[in-house]
């Protein structure tokens, strides 16, 4: 095995017991897989195995992707991308009956996760989303309020997706081995029929507004943003409270707000 880039994150799975656990968390066949980062291809073969419609990777790693390109050349349905899953265009790549799946570099975990937040089109195409994190960056995914992990990125998480399932991945079955253990999580798109966000960049500046003064009680911020009549009509919003003891829903209605004006 090839040695691993710290400057890409790369910690290759090479348990096959959670190989195939990942895989069998939903309904692979005859679905359109896009797979992020497949470093040597072990989660891959195991997608293989489940006959998926079509099989896209995408590795920024060039030397993985020269062979990951050369191992699959003779499968009609697998194509290899060779860039930067950041700069990448992935919700164009998307078709219907889509599965995103990948086993994240830590250092840009979070950062991936926020470009699928942001797709324009939603709900998107794709069904379900499989990701491994680091575990602690996976606790503040799904924190909920009020917890020490709820915060921006488990508001903005929860408006866009649903969590269905997760399990913890010791460290031990990675090589080069990590510092930390990690943690899968299943997700598929969730649509929240009683609050209408035109843009989610909005919810995004929103919920940083008020995290940025998180100590403070929010009756100075909220102030900054809606007039009296709005704030009032805001149900079970405590002026007094800091913004880790406000519900996501109350963050939403926010956003509607501050659309509207």
């Amino acid at each position: 095995m090839s040695y691993a880039k710290k400057s890409l994150g790369q910690n290759f799975l090479i348990d096959k017991n959670i190989i195939r656990k990942i895989i069998n968390l939903v309904k692979l066949e005859k679905k359109n897989i896009i797979e992020i980062g497949a470093g040597h291809g072990a989660l891959t073969d195991e997608i293989l195995k489940k006959k998926p419609n079509l099989l896209n990777i995408i590795e920024k790693d060039v030397s993985l992707y020269k062979k990951l390109k050369l191992k699959y050349s003779n499968i009609k349905n697998v194509r290899v991308y060779n860039d930067d899953i950041l700069d990448f265009d992935l919700e164009s790549l998307i078709k219907k009956n889509s599965i995103i799946i990948g086993n994240l570099p830590y250092n840009i975990s979070s950062q991936i996760l926020v470009k699928i937040l942001r797709f324009k089109k939603w709900p998107p195409n794709f069904e379900n989303l499989i990701f491994m994190f680091q575990k602690e960056l996976g606790e503040k995914i799904l924190g909920i309020c009020p917890s020490v992990n709820y915060g921006r990125l488990s508001i903005l998480s929860s408006y866009r997706l649903k969590f269905l399932s997760k399990f913890l991945v010791s460290k031990n079955c990675f090589y080069p081995k990590p510092k930390v253990t990690s943690m899968v999580i299943l997700f598929k798109p969730e649509i929240k029929k009683l609050y209408k966000i035109e843009n989610i960049l909005n919810l995004e500046k929103i919920t940083n507004f008020f995290f940025s003064n998180k100590r403070k009680m929010v009756n100075k911020t909220i102030k900054k943003i809606l007039n009296e009549r709005e704030i009032k009509s805001i149900s079970g919003l405590r002026l007094n409270s800091r913004p880790s003891e406000i519900m996501p829903e109350t963050y939403y209605k926010i956003t509607e707000l501050f659309e509207k004006k």
